[in-house]
């Protein structure tokens, strides 16, 4: 599967280094976050790259909810444990990455999975600016300027059935509920098959650091996106070595 060079197994764990988590950011999702850089400081494994990974090990279920509960660094080795209604993602030591709930009609349709993931990730890439942008505007407040922080809660996914030809995604809503410096997101795409409304995706985040919005500021931060975009489309085929940047995500 397309999956394959994003992570190794080994001794019979997934492990993934930040090289390949890196290479899914850019390549697949469309996100170039410095924090998903291989030499960054602090890096972190996209989460869209473990969706992805349960999906092609355990197929595609009707239902599922991811609840994403810690950030993973690299070359962690990760253990699966299944069982008929529940998936946990964790370490050695038992610490909890992902916890995913699944129910209904399950399939492992290679192809249908990889449409299905790359409609999302797809999706997911485009939170920042294009989303999430007007809706801090529309509400008055922003994140932090200097240390930009939108951290993944959960998704889940509800389908009305597994027949899916072309499926797509496309956002239906998004709302943002501000509480002193945490803002909590809610996005809300339509599924389609054909174009169709065949189920519903959503999508919760969390902003912190939230203060007033400021015209200039968020200015800055989106240049800076853009800046990062485009250094990241040839971002293998450069030295990147010491341009870092504070910026955090784990999308």
């Amino acid at each position: 599967m397309f999956l394959d060079r994003f992570h190794t197994v080994e001794d019979g764990h997934v492990v993934i280094s930040a090289l390949q988590g890196s290479q899914f950011a850019k390549e697949i999702a469309g996100d170039f976050n410095p924090i998903h850089d291989p030499d960054a400081r602090r890096f972190c494994v996209p989460g869209d790259l473990l969706f992805a990974i349960i999906l092609a090990r355990f197929g595609l279920s009707e239902h599922m909810t991811f609840r994403f509960r810690s950030l993973l660094g690299a070359g962690v080795p990760l253990r699966f444990v299944e069982a008929e209604s529940t998936i946990d993602v964790c370490d050695d030591a038992g610490k909890v990455y992902i916890e995913v709930i699944r129910s209904g009609a399950r399939t492992q349709d290679r192809q249908l999975i990889e449409e299905i993931i790359r409609a999302y990730v797809s999706a997911s890439g485009k939170n920042f600016p294009h989303t999430l942008k007007p809706l801090m505007e529309s509400n008055g407040v922003m994140f932090n300027p200097d240390r930009p922080m939108v951290m993944y809660e959960s998704m889940s996914l509800a389908l009305d059935n597994l027949d899916l030809p072309s499926p797509g995604l496309e956002m239906h809503n998004a709302t943002l509920d501000a509480a002193g410096k945490r803002g909590n997101v809610l996005l809300e795409y339509r599924l389609t098959a054909d174009g169709k409304a065949v189920g519903e995706v959503t999508k919760r985040l969390v902003l912190s650091g939230l203060r007033p919005y400021s015209p200039e500021a968020m200015a800055g931060v989106i240049e800076e996106f853009y800046r990062l975009k485009a250094r990241g489309v040839n971002y293998f085929n450069n030295d990147n070595s010491g341009d870092q940047s504070n910026a955090n995500s784990a999308g």
